[in-house]
C-alpha cells in the first residue's frame, strides 16, 4: 500500500470519515496465478513473477485497496511447514500440508518453531527483501505481519476432524497445542515487523474459528487471539473469517480487532449489529457465485443491491466475502468498482 492509503486506511478505522466509496479485496494465490496466466508453481517459485502478478493487479486498478499488498505467501503449507508437515506440490492447483500430529500423545513434543530458520518462513522473508527496492520505487511499503491463525495451523497438522474431536475429548491436551501455535504465532508476527519496520497493521486468518460454539470458541480461541493480536502495538488489527462468523463478530472488540473481513452469507447489517460502530467491515458480495461467476451486468445489480440495503454506509470498505476466489476476471472487477463510485460518490 502506498502511504497516501495507508493513511486513508487509518483514517477510516479511526472513524474520520463517515461515508467512504472505498474498495479493498484481499489477493493471494488463489487468484492471482491465474489471472497473470502463470501456474501456481510459476508463482511460488519465482520472485520475478510474484512480483510482476502483484504489480500488474495494483496498476490495472488504480485506487483500489489490495491487503496486504505483495504478500508473500505460499498458500495453507506456509506456517505447517515450520512444523515440518509434508507439503505436496502442484502444477494448477493449491498446495497442501501434511498431519504432524499423529495422536494426541504426540503434543507435549511438539517444538515450537523458529521463524527465522524453519520452513518456508525464511524464503518469504527473503523474497520481500529481494524486491523490497522494487516495491518502493512503486510508491508502496510493507504495510501488514501476517499469519494463518492458530485453529487454522493446527486443523492441518491434525486434521480438521480430530482437531474438532480433540476440543471436546481433550480439551487440556489441546489447550496445551494450541498454546503453542499461539506462541509461534506471536513470535512470527514480531519478526515480520522486525524484518520491515514499515509494518504497521497486523493480519490474521482464521477460518476455522467459525467451526467452533461459543463455549469452544471463547475457551479456545478467544484467548489465543487476544494475544495474538497483541504481538505489537499495530495501528491495523485486520481479522479473515469467512467461514460462519456470528460468534466471532460479537467479540472483536474483546479481541482488539478493529478490521474484519468475513463470509458472505452474513449481512453487513448483521455484522455491524454484533461488531459494534468501531471495527471496520471489509466485504460483503458473494465471491465464488457473483464476483468470479456472474456477469458484469450480474454483478452491477447485486453490488448496488448490496448498497441499497446496507442501513449504514460508514466504517466500510467494499469487497467481497472473502478474498479474490478463482477466475475473477478483469471485466468483473471493473464492474464491481465502477458500480461502488458511481452509486456512492
Amino acid at each position: 500500500m502506498t502511504d497516501s492509503q495507508w493513511k486513508k486506511l487509518n483514517q477510516i478505522v479511526a472513524g474520520n470519515e463517515e461515508r467512504t466509496d472505498t474498495v479493498g479485496f484481499i489477493i493471494d494465490s488463489p487468484w492471482l496465478p491465474g489471472w497473470n496466466n502463470l501456474t501456481k508453481l510459476q508463482y511460488y517459485t519465482s520472485d520475478p513473477l510474484w512480483f510482476h502478478a502483484n504489480k500488474k493487479a495494483i496498476e490495472s486498478f488504480p485506487g483500489v485497496f489490495f491487503i496486504p499488498g505483495f504478500w508473500s505467501e505460499y498458500g495453507m503449507c506456509t506456517e505447517p511447514s515450520a512444523f515440518g508437515s509434508k507439503l505436496s506440490w502442484h502444477e494448477d492447483s493449491l498446495p497442501w500440508a501434511g498431519k504432524v500430529i499423529r495422536d494426541i500423545a504426540d503434543i507435549p513434543a511438539l517444538e515450537i518453531p523458529d521463524p527465522e530458520k524453519d520452513g518456508l518462513l525464511p524464503f518469504m522473508i527473503q523474497r520481500l527483501k529481494n524486491t523490497e527496492k522494487e516495491i518502493r520505487d512503486m510508491g508502496h511499503r510493507i504495510r501488514f505481519a501476517i499469519a494463518r491463525g492458530p485453529l487454522n495451523i493446527a486443523s492441518y497438522l491434525r486434521g480438521t476432524t480430530e482437531l474438532m474431536t480433540d476440543l471436546m475429548m481433550y480439551p487440556e491436551e489441546t489447550r496445551t497445542f494450541l498454546d503453542k501455535i499461539t506462541e509461534f504465532i506471536t513470535r512470527w508476527l514480531q519478526y515480520q515487523k522486525n524484518q520491515f519496520p514499515s509494518i504497521e497493521g497486523i493480519m490474521i486468518l482464521d477460518d476455522l474459528i467459525g467451526f467452533v460454539g461459543e463455549e469452544e470458541f471463547t475457551s479456545f480461541a478467544l484467548p489465543c487471539m487476544k494475544k495474538i493480536f497483541h504481538a505489537f502495538e499495530a495501528s491495523i488489527r485486520l481479522l479473515h473469517n469467512d467461514a460462519q462468523g456470528l460468534i466471532t463478530a460479537a467479540y472483536l472488540k474483546e479481541m482488539d480487532v478493529n478490521l474484519f473481513n468475513f463470509s458472505h452469507e452474513h449481512s453487513l447489517n448483521e455484522i455491524r449489529k454484533l461488531a459494534g460502530p468501531g471495527v471496520i467491515l471489509m466485504g460483503n458480495l458473494p465471491p465464488r457465485d457473483v464476483l468470479a461467476a456472474g456477469t458484469p451486468e450480474t454483478i452491477r445489480k447485486e453490488t448496488k443491491k448490496m448498497i441499497l440495503e446496507t442501513q449504514d454506509h460508514s466504517g466500510i470498505i467494499w469487497s467481497c466475502g472473502g478474498g479474490i476466489p478463482p477466475d475473477v476476471s478483469t471485466r468483473n472487477l471493473t464492474a464491481f468498482i465502477e458500480t461502488i463510485h458511481n452509486t456512492l460518490s
